[in-house]
């Protein structure tokens, strides 16, 4: 009895791990994000930008030492007379020495680092918009390739109903083989276009996903659409005016000035040397030997040293002239940055002007009657009105125009951005 219920047993826990090893391993949920969390993701794990972020530990190390005071020094001096014959007699010295810096040096160190600092940290934030602008075109891009392989996908179903209705005709004896073997080439293209259409939505999916950071494995799908409502109400004036008060590039620029400035009243400090005040205390030991008989005098001095080098040839020149040089070239390059905004601000406006202006005609002109003309030309081939090179040239112009709509909405979308990046605002709301 006790045999058999091990037995039952055995068998059941085999049957289990077999069921266990056999079933398909469990898939990671893939997580559906909008763009607004992709950006923020991308901000929080792209590999420069966290690279560049490292980097603050430098600014910070470099403000710690500049406001740091030198270490004293500390002298000991021994001598003996053991040499010479005279073991009686011997001297210590005992002494510690402090530099003093001249001339508000430690202030002007820190406002130097205090300088780099803010530079840096404008820098960061000047990363972080051109970052969420890649992104953007990304995110668009990947969108745009979506769209056309599910309208790759409608575009062959169309081909395969036309070719349905080639082979119903060709067996009623109505049209040549020849006509059917067109339509058979047709739907082979449309088969290829899908295939260059998936090799390209690969390629940006992996382009995404390296700007967000994504490590080996890891995946998630994007959710959102190329319709969508735009209203840029500001003037091409107000958006330049809102690009110079809001580039983080020109403040860091303006910063680095500033750091110039910095530098060249440090340059100047640094030619006044520094004072260094040493105290020691020496024991003097003598002997004097009247008589044969040797008498030993031990004195105790205390001394006060004062050092200050002469600034005769070295006053630092040569600092105070790189440091010019720095400051006038951070001027020189924040001078020309105002007419590279301005140009940035105003291509990238055109470009979404006229974006919107293709989409509206679009709208208004092209697609309203696209899918009717189609529908109107299937139909009267299927009825024996027309031949089947017009089918498949309305079929191609449906294609095309089908294209440049996605197109058109993928442009008007992707200048936005461009605009926003230049002028660095969320033009729906906020500075980026």
């Amino acid at each position: 009895m006790g045999t058999t219920a091990f037995a039952r047993g055995a068998l059941l826990l085999v049957l289990v791990i077999v069921s266990v090893l056999s079933s398909p391993p469990v898939q990671a949920e893939e997580r559906t994000l909008p763009l607004s969390q992709i950006i923020e993701y991308s901000l929080q794990n792209n590999g420069g930008l966290k690279s560049f972020r490292e980097q603050k530990g430098i600014r910070d190390a470099g403000k710690t030492r500049a406001g740091l005071l030198p270490n004293p020094s500390i002298e000991f001096e021994g001598s003996t007379g053991a040499l010479t014959g005279n073991s009686a007699e011997n001297n210590l010295s005992l002494g510690i020495s402090q530099e003093f810096l001249l001339s508000g040096k430690r202030n002007k160190r820190l406002a130097v680092a205090e300088r780099e600092l803010e530079m840096y940290n404008w820098q960061l934030s000047d990363r972080e918009r051109l970052l969420r602008d890649e992104v953007k075109s990304a995110f668009y891009d990947l969108i745009l390739t979506e769209k056309r392989l599910a309208f790759s996908e409608n575009f062959i179903s169309i081909n395969r109903q036309l070719l349905d209705v080639t082979r119903e005709r060709l067996a009623a004896g109505d049209i040549s083989e020849l006509e059917m073997n067109l339509v058979k080439v047709e739907l082979a293209r449309s088969l290829g276009k899908r295939l260059e259409v998936e090799r390209v939505l690969k390629q940006n999916r992996a382009k995404l996903h390296e700007l967000m950071g994504l490590q080996p494995g890891e995946s998630t799908k994007i959710t959102g659409t190329l319709e969508q409502e735009i209203l840029v109400t500001r003037s091409l004036a107000d958006l330049k005016q809102l690009a110079h008060a809001n580039r983080p590039d020109i403040k860091a620029l303006q910063a680095e000035k500033n750091r110039g400035e910095a530098d060249i009243m440090l340059a100047g400090a640094e030619g006044i040397p520094n004072l260094t005040v040493g105290l020691a205390v020496m024991r003097e030991t003598t002997a004097i030997e009247i008589g044969g008989m040797e008498n030993k005098d031990t004195a105790y001095t205390v001394g006060l040293k004062l050092s200050l080098p002469i600034p005769v040839f070295d006053r630092n020149q040569a600092g105070v002239r790189e440091s010019q040089a720095r400051r006038n070239s951070a001027g020189s390059r924040l001078s020309a940055i105002a007419g590279t905004v301005d140009r940035e601000v105003e291509t990238a406006y055109a470009s979404f002007v006229n974006a919107d202006t293709v989409l509206t005609m679009y709208r208004a002109n092209i697609l309203p009657q696209l899918e009717e003309n189609l529908k109107l030309t299937q139909e009267a081939y299927r009825l024996g009105e027309l031949g089947i090179l017009a089918v498949i040239e309305e079929q191609k112009k449906f294609f095309e125009v089908n294209e440049g709509h996605l197109t058109a909405l993928h442009e008007r979308l992707a200048t936005l951005s461009r605009l926003e990046s230049a002028t660095a605002t969320d033009l729906s709301g906020g500075a980026q």
